[in-house]
């Protein structure tokens, strides 16, 4: 049985400000995005927030207008803002309760070389079960997989779409979910959200700890417990840093749980967007946790590189499978596709696929992971 985790980076549509060569193009919009909803949010906007929403929508090009390069103002009631001929843009709107509205980031359609490289690169991998970080929804999954995926061919051998394919939406408004997609005889038994799962912080997932029975041909059950943690590229690193170490304890406490109930074959996987040394990952690797970082079983591959992101340095070891004991010990290979990525200004091209010559081209800017089982 062969397992992968792959982030996408969204097989159709993805965010304009997501969509540049590099983090840094579209970081300023995604921390006014997240900035301005949550000033929004407040019931009584004070005169300091208001000057700060101006500061926001100017930089994002919303002071005069409500379409921006890459973001929109959405009104629904009331009004935010003033904009008079003369003189200067005003917030009127008094606190939440006088306007219903937000501002969305804008969406444009990803490179068709990149879709095509995706599939190849799912097909490469050929897995049993595969995990997907960025997909923008479950119908948009099914539609590459049926139309895109199985069309797909890789050294002449044409592939065959998925059977079972399976999303639930998550908690970011940026399209950019977890879904799983597994073979005929995979089967998924039953599915459980954490969308709402909360601690005195608030939300806990920034996305989802989607959790996914499968049916296995001996008889025998699989927990898959697929998460994409708090991006790194943008926000304030302490806060960011923060959020993954509540993510990663709350899908510890998920995981005991199965351990107490009996459940012994358990995969948790997906993008951390954390390095294996870093606290916030502490209750996953550390802390008496019984998880096993299939990276560091000595049947893994790495292919001359740590990292499964960007460069694939050590800084870039953000996509995992962590297995539980009795998975680890029925580990037969393991490794790490990195053809069709785009390694980054400083890093390497891998071509696979002779059609991936720049940035927007490639398949993703991670490797996928994976694992081959003895079960």
């Amino acid at each position: 049985m062969l397992i992968a985790t792959f982030n996408v980076e969204n097989m159709f549509n993805r965010t304009k400000a997501m969509n540049g060569a590099t983090w840094a193009e579209g970081k300023p919009a995604l921390e006014a995005h997240q900035a301005l909803n949550t000033l929004f949010e407040k019931a009584v906007y004070s005169s300091a927030d208001k000057t700060r929403m101006l500061a926001l929508l100017k930089a994002s090009g919303l002071l005069k207008s409500d379409e921006g390069p890459l973001m929109r103002l959405r009104k629904i009631r009331g009004q935010l803002i003033k904009r008079p001929r003369t003189g200067e843009p005003e917030i009127i709107a008094s606190g939440r309760t006088s306007w219903i509205g937000w501002v969305e980031l804008k969406t444009e359609p990803v490179n068709e070389v990149a879709t095509q490289n995706t599939a190849r690169v799912i097909a490469t991998l050929n897995a049993d079960v595969l995990g997907v970080m960025e997909a923008e929804d479950r119908t948009t999954l099914r539609l590459f997989n049926e139309q895109v995926l199985g069309e797909t061919s890789v050294e002449h051998l044409l592939f065959n779409a998925y059977h079972h394919v399976m999303l639930v939406d998550g908690n970011d408004d940026r399209g950019i979910d977890v879904g799983l997609l597994t073979r005929r005889d995979y089967p998924v038994l039953s599915i459980r959200s954490h969308v709402h799962d909360a601690d005195a912080q608030g939300l806990i997932f920034s996305r989802d700890c989607a959790e996914y029975q499968l049916g296995l041909p001996s008889g025998k059950r699989l927990w898959v417990l697929l998460n994409h943690f708090k991006s790194k590229g943008y926000g304030e690193q302490a806060a960011n840093n923060a959020k993954r170490k509540r993510q990663a304890a709350r899908v510890r406490e998920i995981y005991d749980a199965h351990l107490a109930e009996g459940d012994d074959w358990l995969v948790m996987m997906g993008d951390l967007n954390e390095v294996p040394g870093n606290a916030p990952l502490n209750p996953l690797l550390r802390e008496g946790s019984s998880l096993r970082d299939v990276a560091s079983h000595p049947k893994y591959d790495n292919g001359g590189r740590p990292g499964t992101h960007g460069n694939c340095t050590a800084s870039g070891k953000f996509d995992y499978i962590l297995l539980s004991p009795g998975l680890f010990d029925k580990v037969k290979a393991a490794g790490v596709e990195r053809r069709g990525m785009w390694g980054g200004t400083n890093g390497t091209l891998w071509p696979h696929f002779k059609e991936v010559t720049r940035a927007e081209e490639a398949a993703s800017d991670h490797a996928a992971v994976w694992v081959e089982l003895d079960i």
